[in-house]
């Protein structure tokens, strides 16, 4: 029933609601995650006179939070991107500073190994320069060496922070859980939201946001569900699954991630991205991996360049040069849970072929196939796969025993432990193959346009040094002879360009030869202050040799170095972009949802205004009541 009295109350309890409320406010305004409460108040009602209604006074509906969904999610999908490229752009840095250092980068230390080749090339003879060369190729693999080490130490690093973060969401996973729990319970005795229970939950579902990408869903009874990822679900309802590391099926010292729930556990790396997680994954896959490869391409292509060219050469004992670097052989590696009994060997071939990506060869029950590692893409390969005849296929050369099982796979990393077996074969500087075996010259007398083109030692074990004159009759045939004067090969036309082979040497000749031209291979080898090999070898580092033909090493390198250093200037271009974009969805959401402690201030007053109005109704009535009593006599 209306009246003054009850009104009175039913407000003096409202408003001290509403102060009780706007208290708290202010007490959490520098609460980490804490939404802005206020009170909702509804008319109590109204009773029929026969006048009209009457109102009987104010009543609070409930205490409810200012929360703003979509900014929440929108602030959280900043602050997660932000993780992932700060955490990928750090360690890019690293990298860049590791290869593009003026002093000590990669480029660097291959022009330092090139300048003590050319300097053998001016002073062939000098036991000085043979030495120096011979320490800078020391040098060189050293600090290869150390490159492949810090990118190992970088490795691991990442690995233990994989496992740290596994831990760390893990945990938070079970502490929403728990909140989740405690929510549907708290709602379940009075109906209404449990405020501070549920800006403890968002709190912990945005410091998860920091460390891999989230998206949740609500439910009915107020819990949410939790997802990572691509949409794998991490809490459902009171229920958390757990994050862990597991070994990589090829190789036990690398960390995946694994969802377990229960007993079962489910590889889910691929499907992470977002936060300080997705950033390590992203580093790892689309850096660290690609450095190591294209470290072991380096390596792969100065040994075998700097090898046949060194052995096309004389040292100054008078014998052929051997080889000047030895490096790690191809990384074969079964996948745990090989059913067959199958193994798989593989050799580089074709060094322009050759690539910097890892491989996966699966044998599907009737035949193999072969796919890049990282992008999944098929690779075609020639060849049935026995000794006799290898699968061959990107440089490199695949043979196959029987036994394998259908689904078998074995992941093959063509370059990645090249630098690992990488050391200098030669000690004694002698050794060293700066002169040319062959000496070639043209008669002065020769009337056509014929010349050498190459004259090469092709087959050592069968060369006869010695002199040799090719000589053309007007018949257009050729013969070679020796100094005595007997035909060693002859032919009845040439072909310029073809080769001619005889006595372990090839020759090539270019333009056309006339009757009576004459050209002479001297191949008695050792000839004093000879440098002609040794320029071959300052040269060979610049001459095109990779990614088909197009690319020298040095220029490889330095595309490799210029990439890099380009992949960490977007990287952190993008972190500070995506910084203010962080700040700005930050910004937003506190404008919605935080504590502003000038609008507290003035709802306080006015909250204490209506308090003492509603004290003062009280007390009119009971002046009224009074008054009433007085004047019954009661």
């Amino acid at each position: 029933m209306a009246d003054m009295l009850s009104t009175g109350v039913s407000g003096l309890l409202a408003f001290q609601r509403a102060l009780d409320t706007t208290s708290h406010n202010i007490a959490n305004a520098s609460t980490p995650g804490y939404s802005r409460q206020i009170v909702a108040l509804a008319t109590e009602g109204a009773d029929p006179l026969g006048t009209g209604w009457v109102g009987r006074g104010v009543q609070v509906t409930s205490i409810r939070r200012v929360y703003e969904e979509a900014l929440t999610a929108q602030s959280r999908t900043a602050a997660s991107g932000l993780q992932q490229l700060d955490t990928f752009a750090t360690l890019a840095g690293r990298i860049d500073n590791l290869f593009g250092d003026a002093t000590t980068g990669l480029a660097t230390t291959l022009q330092q190994f090139t300048n003590a080749v050319q300097g053998v090339a001016n002073t062939p003879t000098a036991a000085a320069s043979r030495q120096v060369l011979l320490s800078q190729a020391n040098a060189l693999v050293a600090r290869l060496k150390g490159y492949n080490d810090s990118l190992d130490a970088i490795g691991s690093q990442i690995d233990a922070q994989i496992a740290s973060e596994a831990t760390s969401i893990s945990a938070l996973a079970e502490n929403i859980a728990e909140l989740n729990r405690q929510i549907v319970a708290a709602r379940g005795r009075n109906q209404q939201p449990p405020n501070d229970l549920l800006d403890q939950r968002d709190q912990l579902v945005s410091e998860l946001s920091r460390h891999v990408s989230v998206s949740t869903v609500e439910q009915d009874d107020g819990s949410i569900n939790v997802f990572i990822g691509t949409g794998q679900a991490l809490v459902t309802a009171g229920i958390a699954a757990r994050l862990t590391t597991m070994a990589d099926a090829f190789d036990p010292t690398r960390a995946h991630l694994a969802l377990q729930v229960g007993s079962t556990s489910v590889d889910v790396t691929a499907a992470i991205g977002g936060g300080t997680l997705g950033g390590l994954l992203q580093f790892r896959t689309t850096m660290l991996d690609p450095a190591r490869n294209t470290l072991g391409q380096t390596a792969v292509a100065v040994a075998t360049l700097v090898n046949q060219q060194h052995a096309a050469g004389l040292d100054l004992n008078g014998a052929f040069g051997g080889e000047l670097f030895a490096v790690g052989d191809v990384r074969t590696l079964p996948a745990t849970g090989n059913g067959g009994s199958a193994s798989v060997s593989v050799t580089r071939g074709d060094l322009a072929g050759l690539g910097t990506a890892d491989y996966v060869l699966q044998y599907t029950g009737s035949a193999w196939t072969l796919a890049r590692e990282d992008t999944g893409a098929p690779v075609g390969m020639s060849g049935s796969g026995t000794a006799a005849d290898p699968f061959v296929a990107d440089g490199m050369q695949i043979v196959v025993s029987a036994g394998a099982a259908a689904g078998d796979r074995f992941q093959i990393q063509p370059t990645r432990q090249a630098i690992a077996g990488m050391s200098v074969r030669i000690s004694d500087p002698a050794k060293i193959a700066a002169a040319a075996p062959l000496v070639t010259s043209a008669a002065a007398a020769n009337t056509g346009t014929a010349a050498f083109a190459s004259a090469t030692v092709s087959d050592p074990s069968a060369w006869v040094r010695g002199t040799y004159t090719l000589a053309f009759d007007a018949s257009g045939g050729w013969s070679i002879s020796d100094a005595g004067g007997t035909s060693v090969v002859s032919g009845a036309s040439y072909t310029p360009g073809s080769a001619i082979d005889f006595n372990g040497m090839s020759i090539t000749l270019s333009g056309t030869a006339l009757a009576g031209d004459r050209f002479v291979v001297n191949a008695t080898g050792n000839v004093p202050g000879d440098n002609r090999n040794a320029l071959q070898l300052a040269g060979i580092l610049a001459q095109p040799a990779l990614n088909g033909g197009s690319a020298s090493v040095q220029g490889a390198v330095g595309q490799f170095i210029t990439a890099v250093g380009v992949q960490t200037h977007q990287a952190q271009l993008g972190r500070d972009a995506q910084q203010v974009v962080m700040e700005d969805a930050a910004g937003a959401l506190a404008g919605a949802s935080g504590v502003n402690l000038d609008e507290e201030a003035a709802a306080l007053v006015r909250y204490q205004q209506a308090y003492q109005a509603a004290a003062r109704i009280i007390s009119v009535a009971d002046t009224l009541f009074q008054a009433l009593l007085n004047a019954t006599g009661r």
